[in-house]
């Protein structure tokens, strides 16, 4: 699958060797940080030039607005309000990370993307989808992954992983545990609908085979010759 181009993107060179993207989704310790760091490696191990990013984030000003939605009270914004401003630190990602890297004919490996948006406001916080995939239409046009991983596992399970990171319970891990459940069936669903995109990979066991099955989807999907 190609990635579109945004319909507002400024003008560009395109490169003749176009770079894949690749984003990693889920809930909270699904285990997703560590998992793009181990791709990438691979990645780069097998000659394949690789910039990891994450969202919200991923771009200096994408990173100053990273800090108004995981810090703070739960109650801090209503629902829309964090959609536009993940829709913005998004709209800076792609443009100032995403975009030249992938236009270079690096690969993008990512921490989150678009479909995070719809997960945590669309299904989580009942913003709809409908809602949503129009701020995207705005923010990023028919821009897409090549491939999405979304690791699964029970919410509470997640939730325990991610508290006993011991690096203090950031704003989204201190939801209750209905809004972590909705998320998990709001990914799934996602999965549903994108086949030809998304992979469901169970994140329950151990690190290492987690890391092998996403090797082996992005050898099968994207023809990468990684170990």
């Amino acid at each position: 699958m190609s990635s579109g181009a945004p319909s507002n993107d400024v003008p560009r060179t395109v490169s003749l060797t176009r770079g894949r993207f690749i984003t990693l989704e889920g809930g909270e310790g699904a285990g997703k940080s560590t998992q793009v760091r181990l791709l990438a490696e691979s990645l780069r191990a097998a000659g394949i030039e690789t910039v990891a990013t994450r969202e919200p984030g991923g771009a200096p000003g994408a990173e100053q607005i990273r800090a108004l939605l995981v810090d703070g009270e739960v109650t801090r914004w209503d629902a829309m309000t964090e959609a536009l401003l993940h829709s913005a630190a998004r709209r800076e990602h792609l443009v100032h990370t995403v975009r030249p890297a992938l236009e270079s004919g690096t690969w993008v490996v990512s921490d989150r993307f678009a479909d995070s948006t719809l997960a945590y406001q669309g299904y989580g916080l009942g913003l709809g989808a409908a809602t949503v995939a129009a701020l995207n239409r705005i923010t990023i046009g028919d821009f897409s992954p090549d491939l999405t991983l979304i690791l699964d596992l029970p919410a509470e399970e997640g939730l325990k992983r991610a508290h006993a990171r011991g690096d203090g319970a950031q704003r989204y891990e201190r939801m209750g545990i209905g809004f972590h459940e909705k998320l998990r069936r709001g990914f799934l669903e996602i999965a549903r609908g994108a086949p030809e995109r998304c992979v469901v990979i169970d994140a329950r066991p151990g690190v290492g085979e987690v890391a092998a099955a996403i090797r082996a989807i992005v050898r099968t999907r994207l023809k990468a010759d990684i170990e």
